[in-house]
């Protein structure tokens, strides 16, 4: 992706799809909001420890871990606007059982639909990645940031429709319901403008390659997608297994980020709730808006430049957060920590999609590694702060960063030859 390139039309298409997947975007990060919003009702409804919401909220993870490793097959076969659909209505169904579940008293039945829950937001996520790194490559320059910032959007309405719903005691079976439907609508109309495989791709070189670069869902034989044997080898590959660490690090600052920023605000420096939150807040908006200006910047440096910045300043961010003993320079290291941890997700998976031949069965892959960090990251930092405090805890995140500086090298875009080479 290079801006020097001659500015082209956008064909209408095109455009249509980009609107296209920011919508599935929003709505992915609007549903899985809402379902966290009212987690303190799920609780009062289910009469559960804080031990027993643990294992419950587990479930809908281990559902996405257990989907993602097939999702590149699946997605392969059905082609990315049916398995974001497919999987956006599965995860609607399984957050309406669990929603149903609740009031029938049924905490069985809570974790089964918790767990197509998980399984379809595993799925519809890995899918939606793949069709917006089409779009990336038919427009030519970066935008997957902007599109996993709508994601944030759609987390910070959700969560705000969630606190005006609980405050004005709507019941959680209506108000959830109502938005999973919602988003199932949503995605429906969204699809339909997705990028089809026959559309020209970018730059080709083969008979035959002009449809794959145009979806690299259905670059394979459509009849037959790809095997149990391509995904297994695709696990196989140095190159992918490098962006995967490289999304992994990126997860991990992330998320622990979001587990425990606010809690390690409250404790570390004794101060109320509001500047835990408050925390909280100065990092996600630091992180949403360095992934709406991070395009020019990728298009501009390149990927493996912006990666190894923004991984240095998550490393200096997240000292400063768990070294200073002065709050308002921590506040200013969690926005340092945002603005490094933006853009390495979002260029990880089009990294992955580099190749449109087996871009489906990578992102999988990739998708895979990153998301285990949510199973890793909480419980290792919990159990350092047992014996650290959390602040220090923190510094644990020095290791993933490091190693993902190392391993940047591995998202520079593979060099392709052109039919407009002489």
């Amino acid at each position: 992706m290079n801006s020097s390139a001659p500015t082209r039309a956008v064909p209408r298409p095109v455009r249509g799809a980009v609107v296209a997947v920011y919508g599935v975007f929003v709505a992915a990060g609007f549903g899985m909001a809402t379902w966290a919003s009212r987690i303190p009702a799920v609780r009062d409804g289910l009469d559960f420890t804080e031990a027993q919401m643990g294992v419950l909220l587990l479930t809908a993870s281990i559902g996405s871990i257990c989907a993602l490793p097939l999702s590149g097959m699946i997605t392969s076969r059905l082609g990315a606007a049916r398995t974001v659909l497919g999987f956006a209505v599965l995860s609607a169904a399984g957050f309406a059982v669990a929603t149903l579940a609740i009031d029938a008293g049924l905490p069985w039945l809570v974790r089964v639909g918790l767990f197509l829950a998980g399984t379809g937001m595993g799925v519809w996520d890995a899918a939606m990645n793949l069709e917006g790194a089409v779009v990336e490559q038919r427009l030519g320059k970066a935008i997957m940031p902007r599109f996993h910032a709508a994601f944030s959007f759609g987390t910070v309405a959700g969560a705000g429709v969630g606190a005006l719903a609980a405050w004005a005691q709507v019941p959680l079976t209506a108000h959830l319901v109502s938005v999973v439907v919602l988003d199932a609508v949503v995605v429906a109309l969204c699809v339909r403008a997705f990028l089809p495989a026959h559309e020209a791709g970018a730059v080709v070189t083969d008979t035959g390659d002009q449809d794959a670069a145009a979806d690299p869902a259905t670059a394979v034989e459509p009849s037959r997608g790809h095997s149990v044997k391509d995904t297994l080898a695709t696990w196989r590959e140095p190159r992918t297994l490098l962006i995967g660490l490289v999304v992994l690090a990126a997860a991990l600052t992330e998320g622990a980020a979001n587990d425990w920023v606010g809690l390690a605000t409250v404790d570390g420096f004794e101060t109320g709730d509001g500047i835990g939150a408050l925390a909280l807040a100065v990092f996600l908006v630091a992180m949403t808006v360095t992934r709406l200006v991070g395009t020019e910047i990728i298009d501009r440096f390149g990927r493996v430049v912006v990666l190894r910045g923004g991984g240095l300043a998550a490393l200096v961010g997240v000292s400063v957060f768990a070294l200073v003993p002065n709050l308002p320079l921590a506040l200013a290291g969690v926005f340092l920590w945002g603005v490094g941890t933006g853009l390495g997700f979002p260029m990880g998976m089009s990294a992955a999609a580099d190749d449109p031949s087996r871009a489906a069965l990578r992102v999988a892959v990739v998708s895979t590694i990153g998301y285990s960090a949510f199973f890793v990251g909480p419980a290792l930092i919990g159990f350092l702060a047992h014996y650290t405090g959390y602040r220090l805890a923190l510094l644990v995140l020095a290791v993933p960063v490091v190693v993902g500086l190392f391993v940047a090298g591995a998202a520079r875009p593979p060099q392709r030859a052109s039919t407009l080479d002489p």
